[in-house]
């Protein structure tokens, strides 16, 4: 039985938190905003004289439809649309439901339906009780115009027991019996899946790949074996032109069309929902001729009266996402509005416990990175110097970022704005960090050289002993680093160059550079823990920092069980374990430098001035104690000179470093 493939998952780990949140965030506002509205319509309670349903604090009292009025007051006129309605049947009525399918809305009297088309039918179901729950799995038939693209409708027929079902009958009862009907089959853009050829031996014309280009979506009818069927037994009086489109659509008005003595009111049939919302589009079939059956996986239970609401309204406002998209509307979010369909796979695939545990986590890595991205900007706007930064890593990281927004936008299938505009925000950022440490200059190059000019990197001010043996050692471990990552990458690209297929060259470049990146990613965290071996130190890193640090390596193990993404890039959230590992042992091993600034931008200079500010002679007060002695400042100004002087020899003094035991 065909299904629809998996939409695989291209985005980084931090475009998943990212779209997690706001998919959360979606569901939250729409939940709070929905309660809201409903919460606005007013409980209902019986009327002692009548029986009736009766509005607090309005003057709206709508009598049982057992005592619905045989004529109006006087002057009253009759309103085509009722204002407020009523439930016609009372909570604990037991009730008869049936489900034939059928390609046609129109249908004929019982009797002449195929046996076969009869999928449900349940017998004195208690409306009202709530522990009342019923499973219907069985196995039909697809009828051949569905098979050829026609819609597969549910028609439901809801009775009081032992009342008739089929309204083609004499004796059919419409105060006790209604139909109902819902489409079982949806009608959505069939994912266009791009070709792929190998670049040596199947390229083919410019014009072929103009057409492909040219191609128009297609849609396809596709059907979902499991849904529920709730009735609603605590919805009360509503106003009808005022509802939610979504939950108006499930309410069906009475067909005999009565109304109370005013004339404005009337009456409705208990609410039949068909809850669609936790079904997967990667769970759909897609329907053609050789689609010979079809499962089916009801259950039939009673629904709260605000479970139904958000579902209903939640639904209604996904529908309208996706035949926007479909339609080439914007989408709010981007994307093509799967973003709630995300966090539903989520939820439905994941472990209760591990996802609660990565739900709470991710509150505070969202929290730490925040506070530590704050850090990273502050840090960088007063930075002076480079003392244990890796210049060459931040260009790195520029480079790989940049092949990653490449990347994400050559598959934008899926890809939200938001991903692409955080991971546009990233590139800036590092290559703002780059002006910060370095002077980027354009030079002549030597006589004989294939370019004229070349970009060089120059220091904003003269290196200190420390800074100069930082940027040897930097430019040490990355002269090791590229002798084994030029050959990996060339072998990389000339095995999938032959073995592999892509879209065009410039795919294979970007697909390439991207599988090298993840590889290379372990290798760039490489040089500062070579910097901290060189150096036999570590820069000092508070408690706080650590706790950031710790959050920031770990949630992404987290996210790798519960997020589906591919199995390399699982692989890779591996990676910051180890070096976090080494770095925990080198703290051990090392003593702690507190002129050296660690990752987040504390220690350094910023230690200098709290410890010039802490030393800072006291001064006494006009008309304060005179006994007070105060220091000389000539003294203190020596004393300062002196400690300058060291620091910038790179002179190690057993004050400014202590080993961790």
């Amino acid at each position: 039985m065909p299904e629809q493939p998996r939409q695989e998952e291209q985005q980084g780990a931090g475009g998943i938190v990212k779209t997690l949140v706001q998919s959360v965030g979606i569901f939250l506002l729409i939940q709070f905003a929905t309660k809201q509205f409903f919460g606005q319509t007013p409980a209902t309670t019986a009327d002692p004289a009548t029986g009736g349903a009766v509005v607090p604090n309005t003057k709206v009292s709508i009598p049982a439809f057992a005592n619905r009025p045989t004529h109006f007051d006087d002057g009253a006129v009759r309103s085509i649309i009722p204002q407020n309605v009523a439930p016609m049947w009372p909570v604990g009525t037991e009730v008869d439901i049936t489900l034939y399918i059928s390609p046609s809305i129109a249908m004929p009297p019982f009797k002449q339906l195929p046996a076969d088309s009869l999928l449900i039918d349940e017998r004195g179901f208690k409306f009202g009780d709530y522990a009342e729950n019923r499973v219907i799995e069985t196995e039909f038939k697809v009828p051949a115009a569905v098979q050829r693209n026609a819609t597969l409708f549910a028609h439901f027929y809801v009775a009081q027991t032992g009342s008739p079902l089929d309204p083609t009958r004499p004796d059919y009862d419409k105060t006790k019996a209604y139909h109902t009907i819902r489409p079982l089959t949806q009608y959505q853009p069939k994912k266009q899946v791009k070709k792929t050829r190998n670049l040596l031996s199947d390229m083919p014309a410019s014009g072929e790949t103009e057409e492909e280009k040219k191609t128009p979506k297609v849609t396809g009818s596709f059907y979902h074996s499991n849904f529920t069927i709730s009735l609603i037994p605590d919805s009360g009086v509503v106003n009808y032109p005022t509802m939610h489109a979504g939950v108006r659509e499930f309410l069906q008005l009475d067909q005999t069309g009565s109304r109370d003595a005013t004339g404005q009111h009337g009456w409705y049939y208990p609410v039949l929902f068909t809850n669609t919302f936790w079904q997967l589009k990667k769970d759909m079939i897609e329907l053609n001729e050789t689609v010979k059956t079809l499962p089916l996986n009801v259950k039939l239970n009673n629904l709260a009266n605000w479970k139904f609401n958000i579902y209903a309204s939640m639904e209604a406002n996904i529908r309208a996402n996706q035949a926007a998209a479909a339609s080439g509307q914007p989408v709010a979010g981007g994307g093509d509005g799967s973003e709630m369909e995300m966090f539903k796979e989520i939820l439905i695939d994941s472990n209760s416990y591990l996802l609660a545990v990565t739900a709470i986590v991710s509150v505070f890595h969202m929290i730490f990175e925040m506070l530590a991205f704050k850090n990273d900007v502050q840090h960088w706007r007063k930075k002076k110097d480079n003392v244990g930064t890796s210049v060459r890593t931040i260009l790195a990281n520029v480079f790989m970022q940049s092949v990653i927004f490449l990347y994400l936008i050559d598959n934008n299938e899926n890809t939200s704005w938001m991903i692409l505009f955080g991971q546009g925000m990233g590139i800036a950022i590092e290559a703002w960090k780059i002006t910060k440490s370095v002077n980027v200059r354009v030079r002549p190059t030597p006589q004989g050289s294939l370019l004229p000019y070349t970009v060089v990197f120059e220091d904003k001010h003269v290196l200190s002993e420390t800074e100069k043996k930082t940027e040897e050692y930097d430019e040490i471990a990355f002269k090791y680093l590229t002798w084994v990552a030029i050959p990996l990458l060339a072998a990389y690209a000339v095995y999938s160059l032959i073995y592999d297929t892509h879209k065009s060259w410039y795919s294979f470049t970007i697909t390439t550079l991207v599988g090298s990146v993840y590889a290379y990613g372990f290798l760039m965290m490489v040089p500062s823990l070579y910097i901290n071996y060189r150096l036999k130190s570590v820069a000092h890193m508070p408690g706080r920092a650590m706790t950031y640090k710790f959050l920031n390596t770990f949630i992404d193990d987290l996210f790798a069980f519960t997020i589906k993404m591919p199995t390399l890039h699982r692989l890779a959230t591996l990676r910051d374990d180890v070096i976090f590992f080494v770095y925990l042992y080198q703290t051990y091993m090392y003593k702690v430098d507190y002129t050296r600034v660690n990752e987040f931008g504390q220690g350094g200079d910023d230690e200098e001035e709290e410890e010039k500010k802490a030393n800072f002679p006291l001064v006494a007060n006009a008309g304060g104690d005179r006994s007070l002695k105060v220091p000389d400042a000539e003294k203190v100004k020596k004393v300062e000179a002196e400690k300058a002087e060291a620091k910038a020899s790179g002179s190690q003094k057993k004050g400014g470093a202590s080993k961790r035991k």
